[in-house]
Order: C-alpha cells, then sequence, then structure tokens
C-alpha cells in the first residue's frame, strides 16, 4: 500500500531514490575572462559545494575532460574537493572522459576511486613553458626595444631580447620545483598502487587501458554504469552546474603545467584560444 502511495508523489518525495551529484571539469585550467570561460576555482567553487552539501548522498562524483593549465589553478581544485569530502564525509568518485593530461591529471588525483574508458589519454606528468623569439624579426624591420627597469631581472625571458643561458637555467629550476610537487602529489595519492616505470614522471602520457596497468587509474567504467552498479538501479545521478553569466558563459594566473599564461584583452584572448586549440590537438582532439 505504501509503495503504491509512494508511486504517485513528486520524485523529491520519493525516499527509494540513490541522488549521486554529479560536477563536470571541462575545458583547459586557467582563470577565466567577461569573454573567455576557463576551468579554475572561481567557476567551480559553487557547483562543488552545492554537489558535496546533498545530505543522503554517499558520494560525489568528477566527470574530468581536461588536457591541462595553471598548476595553482588545479591544486586549488584538488584541495577544495579533498577539503570537501573530508568535511561532508563523502566518497569522490572520478570520471574520465576523452583526457586528463597535466593538471586535469592532478584534480583527478581527488578522487578516492578514478575510472576512465580504455581510449582516455592519461598522464603528462610534467611542467612546460613555451614562447617565442622576435629577435631576428624586430631588427628585419627596424623597431628599436626600449625597456627600462629597477631591478637586473626584471625582463628575463624577454621575447624580443636574445636568450641568456642563466635565466634559461633559472626558469628550468623553477620548473623542477613544480614539476617535485606535482610528482610528491601523485605519490602521496597513488602510491601505494604505482607501477614503477621509469616513464611514469617522463610528461608521457598513455591510453586509458595502459593507464590501469600503470596504476594511475583504478578502472574502466562509465559514469551511469559504475554508479548504478554500486548504489543499485535506482540510482539517479544530478548534474550541478555553474551558474551562466555573460554571454551565457559560465562565470568564474604565469608558468604552468601546459605552457598557458594569463592575457588580457581580445586579441589576446584570441591568441589563448589558439594555444588552448594547441593544447587539446596534442592529445589528437
Amino acid at each position: 500500500m505504501f509503495s503504491t502511495i509512494r508511486s504517485f508523489l513528486p520524485k523529491p518525495l520519493r525516499d527509494d531514490r540513490t541522488v549521486i551529484p554529479v560536477v563536470r571539469l571541462q575545458g583547459t585550467i586557467t582563470t577565466s575572462g567577461p569573454m573567455r570561460s576557463g576551468l579554475c576555482l572561481s567557476t567551480v567553487a559553487q557547483p562543488l559545494e552545492k554537489a558535496f552539501s546533498v545530505k543522503k548522498a554517499p558520494a560525489v562524483a568528477l566527470i574530468i575532460n581536461s588536457p591541462g593549465g595553471s598548476p595553482v589553478q588545479s591544486r586549488l581544485i584538488f584541495k577544495r574537493i579533498r577539503d570537501l569530502a573530508k568535511e561532508k564525509e563523502k566518497d569522490v568518485l572520478v570520471f574520465v572522459e576523452d583526457v586528463a593530461a597535466s593538471g586535469g591529471y592532478l584534480i583527478s588525483l581527488a578522487g578516492d576511486e578514478i575510472f576512465v574508458d580504455p581510449s582516455s589519454i592519461v598522464g603528462s606528468i610534467g611542467v612546460v613553458a613555451a614562447g617565442f623569439g622576435f629577435t631576428e624579426l624586430i631588427d628585419k624591420i627596424g623597431v628599436q626595444r626600449r625597456v627600462y627597469t629597477a631591478g637586473e631581472k626584471k625582463v628575463i625571458l624577454d621575447p624580443f631580447q636574445p636568450e641568456v643561458p642563466e635565466d634559461i637555467e633559472y626558469l628550468k629550476g623553477l620548473q623542477q620545483e613544480i614539476h617535485e610537487t606535482f610528482v610528491d602529489l601523485v605519490k602521496s595519492r597513488r602510491g601505494d598502487v604505482l607501477n614503477d616505470d621509469p616513464d611514469l614522471f617522463s610528461g608521457k602520457f598513455w591510453t586509458g587501458r595502459t593507464a590501469v596497468q600503470l596504476g594511475l587509474v583504478d578502472a574502466i567504467g562509465d559514469v551511469r554504469s559504475v554508479l548504478k552498479e554500486r548504489y543499485g538501479d535506482k540510482t539517479e545521478p544530478r548534474l550541478f552546474s555553474a551558474p551562466r553569466g555573460l554571454f551565457g558563459r559560465k562565470a568564474g594566473v604565469g608558468l604552468d603545467l601546459s605552457g598557458q599564461r594569463l592575457t588580457e584583452g581580445l586579441g589576446e584572448d584570441m591568441i589563448s584560444a589558439i594555444e588552448n586549440r594547441a593544447l587539446w590537438m596534442r592529445y589528437g582532439l
């Protein structure tokens, strides 16, 4: 009798469902501007907070699709997820779609378990900085570079000046520190299951199937199948998204894990879009 009455109740009043909040984390990891969207703490903080606040949910599922980006934003997002998981006492299940590379993989480490598609791209545990040199160009077109500084190292790695070996070594030292932080985080989260492979922290990336064998992830699986298998056929995944801002974009910075830098202005936004596209194309996407 009670089950018959319950079937006529609105969905929110039924108690036979297990709601699992789902948050999608997609895109390059950077700071967003008014004319472009990016994956950063400011864009994901609100949906994460709402997802972890669903009282009866035993877990929160994260769908990740990111080729990487800012190491700072990557770690901030990772930390916010782990802080919320501890505070709300919930498991975190991560599901990788096309790619979780570099900073995208760093965020994935927030999961208590990481699931992938066999063809997902995973890894790229490394740091890269990229740029251009224009010294010959400005000489050819007769342009003079005029820079005035207080501090002799204020313009190191200036693309309009010749490279200085000493400055390159300094940059590599910074990269090494960031890389060590990344590696330490991987070991702290996955150290008990990681394969002893010499290429693991070389910046190399693998398919999801190989990533399982290496211990970078746990298993092959998709969000719907895994959730229903774990929590029952009446499990209901519920998506929590960031609010939409100007032009329908989600509302929401240096050296980074993917070689991107924060830029300002519409023209530079176009350059940033090209760089982002190139980053996705690195993984065949």
